[in-house]
């Protein structure tokens, strides 16, 4: 049945394309955000943006502005946040204040205004370190790294016994591990919108979101998806800057199948307090997919290694969708060169100003970079 959803964050990255396919499936869409200048720059109305949604231009945490907002709303996707693990680590009180008070008073109005459901975007970050297994064949839940500082104490985890261990595709049921300001957040939005949800007879729903990427995103943030930052430096001539020694794998997940997920979160029935999470199923070291950005780009420009390791960055993670596959009928379609091909086809007619030098500063500065 068609329902008027509300998308908070909904004129950013992945909210433009939700917003699109909630659309095209007979919905009519509502947006609260605020267009922060370091995402959307300076504009009134986003570009990609649908001319058939509504756009409310607030901030989440103006109490007065959501109550306006739910007015006549049925169900609610929850995107609003600061992303960026890297800058939660000293912009605290900001993401603080954005991610977990916006969505306090986003389910306080609730209270007076209840709808059906609320999708909430998490994030795999809060796994920390994803699921090992070790030599033996045990799974490792609990896996964490020594010393990072320049790779002294390796940058890969150990086992209890110093042995190697390998990464294998995490699962819902791993316990959160939160390594970051970032992390941290998400969790809390989680489960405010668990508990508030069951509290007020709101169907809950959380999607633990891997890497997600594809045409739209903002190319002069350095503090987005790492595509979006790798596409700024080859536009503007420079090599992809990695962390560490650029082995460190992650699953990329097309912003296309990521909106889909979103919309089947919102209509599939029997799904009140579940979180899922939503990737493409396939792990990529970060180097490889710079590499291959770079080709479809037509700038080859090999990688530039730092050999230097970010507080609050985990070594390897990437997703178990069966949960997904099973409960939601949801898997990721979009074949990866595809999905490059036209994140490069995209970022050809953009222009971006690389701040990836400025923030690396800002960490270091702050003593965030080992």
């Amino acid at each position: 049945m068609a329902e008027t959803v509300l998308i908070t964050g909904g004129a950013g990255f992945i909210g433009r394309f939700v917003t699109d396919e909630l659309l095209n499936r007979g919905h009519k869409v509502r947006v609260l955000d605020s267009l922060i200048e370091q995402v959307h720059g300076r504009c009134e109305r986003p570009a990609g943006l649908s001319d058939e949604a509504e756009l409310i231009r607030a901030d989440v945490r103006d109490g007065d502005a959501v109550a306006r907002a739910l007015r006549g709303v049925d169900s609610v996707v929850h995107l609003a946040a600061e992303v960026g693990v890297g800058q939660s680590m000293y912009a605290v009180e900001r993401y603080t204040s954005v991610n977990d008070v916006g969505t306090a008073v986003l389910f306080e109005k609730l209270i007076d205004q209840p709808v059906r459901r609320v999708v909430t975007a998490s994030s795999m970050s809060i796994y920390g370190e994803g699921l090992y297994r070790d030599a033996d064949g045990t799974l490792v839940a609990d896996a964490e790294r020594g010393s990072t500082a320049e790779g002294r104490g390796g940058w890969d985890p150990l086992d209890a016994r110093g042995r190697p261990l390998t990464p294998v595709a995490t699962p819902e049921w791993k316990q959160p591990n939160l390594a970051s300001i970032y992390a941290l957040n998400k969790y809390v939005q989680e489960r405010t919108t668990l508990i508030m949800g069951q509290a007020y007879g709101i169907e809950g729903v959380c999607l633990r979101l891997f890497n997600v990427y594809g045409p739209g995103q903002a190319l002069s943030n350095p503090y987005t998806g790492v595509l979006a930052i790798f596409s700024s430096r080859l536009l503007n001539g420079q090599a992809p800057m990695i962390f560490e020694d650029g082995q460190q794998r992650r699953d990329f997940v097309y912003v296309g199948d990521v909106a889909r997920a979103f919309a089947d979160a919102l209509e599939t029935p029997g799904l009140a307090g579940e979180t899922f999470n939503i990737g493409s199923g396939h792990d990529r070291s970060v180097t490889e997919v710079a590499t291959e950005l770079g080709h479809a780009m037509g700038r080859p420009l090999a990688p530039e290694i730092v050999g230097k390791a970010r507080i609050g960055d985990i070594r390897h993670c990437f997703c178990d969708g069966a949960k997904a596959a099973d409960r939601l009928g949801f898997r990721a379609t979009k074949d990866f060169g595809e999905g490059l091909a036209e994140l490069a086809q995209w970022v050809a007619v953009q222009t971006a100003e690389d701040r990836v030098a400025q923030a690396r500063a800002e960490l270091e500065a702050r003593g965030l970079v080992a």
